[in-house]
């Protein structure tokens, strides 16, 4: 796919984000993701609130951005509790093409999952760039770690043959919402992906990982030719 100017790609995104905001129905829960491209989609949900559209809906958000954004458009926010949730809409910074994702560039990757997990259908929405054959392919895989202990951590994680490091932008670690750490992890080449989050989650002091695999239904993907919309098998 060629590249396309990043005026043109950003409409594409709101264009891939407003379809996918037209899933939601009144009285629905709705998951909010985080990031630029799920804003588009805060903002498109948020206008068919205020013009009538969507009585009784109600989002959950995956980060504090979110939270905010929803509440300034009127949107009724409420935290994460053990209902389920109709429909969650987020972003992604990898999608292979059986639609499992990499997620957590943005920082909300623990967040996102118990909130995503929850929901009964997750649609991705994305620009072409986050399309891959495999993942890892472009973007590390974030692993969220505690503090507490973080460099025992680090050698854990490095034991298991992982390159990587630990984000950060200035002077000090990256923080989470949730007060902790994150690894970029480097992925090899040929890996066995459920094999691997199973066997990070087992490794102590990770608390979460990027890898959401098998939960997407969906991806609206802006592209040079439009909108495509991916659909897992």
């Amino acid at each position: 796919m060629a590249d396309l100017p990043s005026s043109n790609l950003e409409s594409l995104k709101k264009e891939a984000a407003e379809r996918a905001a037209l899933l939601v129905q009144p009285g629905m829960r709705v998951g909010l993701g985080s990031g630029s491209t799920s804003k588009y989609a805060i903002l498109a949900i948020g206008r068919r609130f205020q013009a009538g559209e969507l009585a009784g809906v109600v989002g959950v958000a995956t980060s504090e951005a979110s939270d905010t954004l929803a509440r300034s458009l009127g949107l009724s926010v409420e935290t994460l509790d053990p209902r389920p949730l109709d429909l969650a809409i987020d972003g992604a910074d990898e999608i292979d093409p059986h639609l499992n994702l990499i997620k957590g560039l943005g920082g909300a990757l623990l967040r996102e999952k118990l909130t995503e997990v929850q929901a009964r259908r997750l649609v991705i929405i994305a620009d072409h760039s986050k399309l891959v054959t495999r993942l890892g392919e472009k973007a590390p895989l974030p692993v969220e770690i505690a503090r507490f202990g973080f460099l025992s951590t680090l050698e854990r994680l490095r034991a298991l043959g992982l390159g990587g490091r630990l984000r950060q932008p200035g002077a000090q670690p990256y923080l989470t919402d949730n007060g902790n750490y994150i690894f970029d992890a480097q992925l090899p080449e040929t890996f066995d992906a459920a094999a691997l989050e199973r066997t990070l989650k087992g490794t102590l002091g990770v608390v979460e990982t990027g890898f959401f695999l098998g939960m997407a239904e969906r991806a609206f993907v802006a592209a040079p030719e439009g909108v495509l919309e991916l659909e897992r098998a």
